[in-house]
């Protein structure tokens, strides 16, 4: 595992910020057997070895009760990479790592080098003395039978999917009970739920980890059927059209502890990839928690949220911002008041958006959530429409663009706020696969957090 310097707390100054604020950067600190994988080289001649590590910063979350510098981070499905990233990755062709098998052709598919990843919530603690930053625990996610949940595609039929292979690039078989976890919160009762990319998904998950139920688009419950744990199609139906690998990202816990909010992380494919590609009005979704657990949920509201211009992503020096489609949500932070924080991202560059649904249109059962309705809510002008989006205001720009000395981590996917207040960013470092290192970073004075 690379050991990675602590940085100095420096100026920097935010997009909706007064006056300048500080940022503090934690590293992990020293070796850390929770975050230690084996190195991958696939076998083939002239192959690059790629060293992994976990990544924990695919969602992050910190209750208000919750102990002073503790906080829980969770991660994706594991190290995965496209055929056609494997060209630059390691060095070999896409046709050579990903042979055609079993129906797939060459160079087709997803490689997972560690397909028996368990997907896992961390339990970090930062030493604000040192800038350093502990895995003071692990939850490994499971079924009820005790089968660990592993981040392979689901054998989906009406949503998009991929084909799994493994490391050598062998095709392997889907699995109904994998999650692509992607954002969490914690109940006053040790609970969590999870916002899952792939189905897409909200999954209920025990203090202990065991999966106790999820909730998919209406309709796609048969896909799950051999899952070893509860599947019930709570979620609007159109919600199975998302592209692939743009589904749910966020997720977010208000002030009555009972209401859960997330957001699409892009525009759906609807009617197609075409207006997905376009596209700027994303569905963001509030949900009901019932009472005992596994509990029901129930949607009540749907609300529009759009997208930023991504031609201003491109003039801030963002290299990956070059239509619509570049950008995705990635976090989404309760604040106070029905107010929340949004990250909305590439690669290199995250805008953090203040947003309130109050006023907002609800869209929820209505002709826009209908896939025959044409235009579609994809495609709709909302003036003409109707349809009055929720607010929003930037107020942040976290760029990896910056001065070395300076700059945020790149792909900044988790959020929360301090025992104190202030904002904490983490980032999604993919494993390692990409040379990117987990960082934590505290940012003071940036008019961000409770009023």
């Amino acid at each position: 595992m690379r050991r990675l310097a602590a940085l100095a707390v420096l100026p920097f100054l935010a997009a909706g910020a007064a006056s300048a604020e500080s940022i503090t950067v934690y590293a992990p600190a020293g070796e850390q057997p929770a975050l230690t994988l084996p190195s991958y080289r696939p076998p083939l001649e002239g192959a690059r070895e790629l060293r992994l590590d976990v990544g924990i910063g695919s969602g992050l979350f910190r209750a208000a009760n919750d102990p002073p510098h503790v906080y829980h981070a969770v991660s994706d499905r594991g190290p995965n990479f496209t055929c056609q990233e494997a060209e630059d990755l390691l060095a070999v062709k896409a046709e050579a790592i990903c042979p055609e098998a079993d129906g797939v052709k060459a160079g087709a598919g997803r490689l997972y080098p560690l397909p028996d990843y368990n997907v896992s919530i961390y339990q970090i603690t930062l030493d604000p003395d040192a800038k350093t930053f502990t895995v003071s625990g692990v939850i490994p996610l499971k079924t009820a039978s005790g089968k660990p949940i592993v981040g392979m595609t689901n054998p989906l039929t009406v949503a998009r999917t991929e084909v799994p292979r493994d490391g050598s690039g062998k095709v392997i078989a889907q699995n109904p009970d994998s999650i692509d976890a992607e954002a969490l919160v914690r109940l006053a009762d040790g609970r969590f739920f999870i916002a899952e990319e792939n189905a897409p998904s909200v999954v209920e998950v025990s203090a202990e980890g065991v999966i106790t139920r999820r909730h998919v688009p209406a309709g796609t419950e048969p896909d799950f059927a051999g899952a070893d744990y509860e599947v019930v199609g709570t979620l609007p139906a159109i919600l199975a059209k998302r592209q692939s690998n743009r589904g749910l990202e966020s997720i977010a816990l208000g002030d009555d502890g009972r209401t859960l909010y997330t957001l699409m992380q892009n525009p759906l494919a609807n009617p197609d990839a075409k207006a997905y590609g376009d596209a700027i009005n994303t569905r963001l979704l509030q949900l009901t928690i019932g009472e005992g657990s596994p509990a029901a949920l129930e949607v009540t509201a749907e609300y529009v949220y759009q997208l930023d211009d991504f031609q201003k992503f491109a003039a801030a020096g963002a290299t990956d911002a070059k239509r619509p489609s570049s950008l995705r949500i990635s976090e989404m932070l309760a604040l106070d008041n029905g107010r929340f924080l949004i990250d909305e991202r590439t690669d290199e560059i995250a805008k953090l958006f203040e947003i309130t649904v109050e006023g907002a249109t609800n869209i929820l059962g209505t002709e826009w959530d209908d896939p025959a309705t044409s235009p579609s809510l994809e495609q709709a002008d909302l003036e003409t429409a109707g349809i009055v989006p929720v607010r929003k205001t930037e107020m942040l720009v976290a760029s990896s663009l910056e001065d070395a000395a300076i700059r945020y981590p790149a792909k900044i996917e988790g959020l929360a706020l301090t025992a104190e207040g202030d904002l904490m960013i983490i980032n999604d470092n993919d494993f390692g696969i990409a040379g990117l290192p987990n960082r934590v970073v505290v940012v003071k004075d940036s008019g961000i957090g409770p009023r």
